[in-house]
């Protein structure tokens, strides 16, 4: 038996929110991950009325956020943009301490292999910035794993001398978008993982427009029982977050991916 907790992303339900609320309780979710940068329920404008109906609903459903979407699409490699969205990301996690999790998640762009060109040094000024801000509310910036393979990652985060820019481990990505070994890459990851995600998916060999497929939870080349051994040989307790970002019937392939992780976890 493992220590992990199952939680969804609601948005992947395609719904109203409070209705992927109540989608994700009756899966048996215990956590859910909400996008904060968009829409009605971007940090910055959040009320406080509209902050206490989220979290009074949140309590009736006996949820808790695992953690907050603070991907604004942009990462941090044009330093112009940077001023604006390493300023709006504190204010998602700002939100997230409010709403009872420390971690929030974001894509920070493809990290270069070369550590001495300049866009590695712009992302690292922008994380570094980041994750001083993170330390000092002993919370985490968490960089979803993918555009590079995981020691390349690792190596960019030890440049930070921190643990307030960690990781969201997605093994999809992984496997899908640049065919590392997810296995592996927990154990490379382990000093930084606080959030995971629970997706699946295959790289298409010689496929050049879209070279991966994204597939579910259990029909893709992840390795589930050795990815999840892997997890709690570190010591990881914390969510599997189910991510279904395509599929014609979503909620369908949520619900086998709940079952699916239950068996598994025991």
């Amino acid at each position: 038996m493992y220590p992990f907790k199952i939680g969804v992303i609601p948005e992947s339900f395609r719904v109203e929110r409070f209705a992927s609320l109540e989608k994700a309780a009756s899966i048996g979710a215990k956590g859910v991950q909400v996008y904060a940068t968009h829409d009605d329920f971007c940090a910055e404008n959040l009320t406080a009325d509209q902050k206490k109906a989220f979290l009074t609903r949140l309590q009736d459903l006996g949820l808790v956020v695992s953690a907050l979407c603070g991907d604004f699409g942009k990462g941090f490699t044009d330093p112009e943009l940077n001023k604006i969205y390493v300023e709006r990301s504190k204010r998602v996690l700002d939100l997230a301490l409010e709403f009872g999790t420390d971690v929030v998640t974001t894509h920070i762009g493809r990290v270069p292999d070369d550590d001495a060109s300049d866009t590695y040094k712009i992302m690292q000024e922008a994380c570094g910035e980041l994750a001083a801000y993170a330390d000092s509310l002993k919370a985490h910036f968490a960089v979803e794993t993918g555009p590079e393979k995981a020691v390349v990652l690792k190596a960019f985060l030890d440049s930070l001398g921190s643990t307030g820019v960690a990781v969201n481990l997605d093994p999809a990505n992984l496997t899908m978008c640049v065919g590392d070994d997810a296995v592996q890459a927990v154990y490379t990851l382990k000093d930084y993982i606080v959030h995971t995600h629970a997706k699946d998916g295959v790289m298409i060999v010689g496929e050049e427009n879209r070279p991966w497929q994204e597939l579910p939870l259990g029909q893709g080349d992840v390795d589930w029982p050795n990815y999840l051994k892997a997890l709690n040989d570190i010591g990881y307790k914390g969510f599997l977050t189910i991510e279904r970002e395509c599929g014609d019937d979503p909620e369908a392939d949520i619900r086998m991916a709940a079952d699916f992780l239950r068996k598994l976890i025991g």
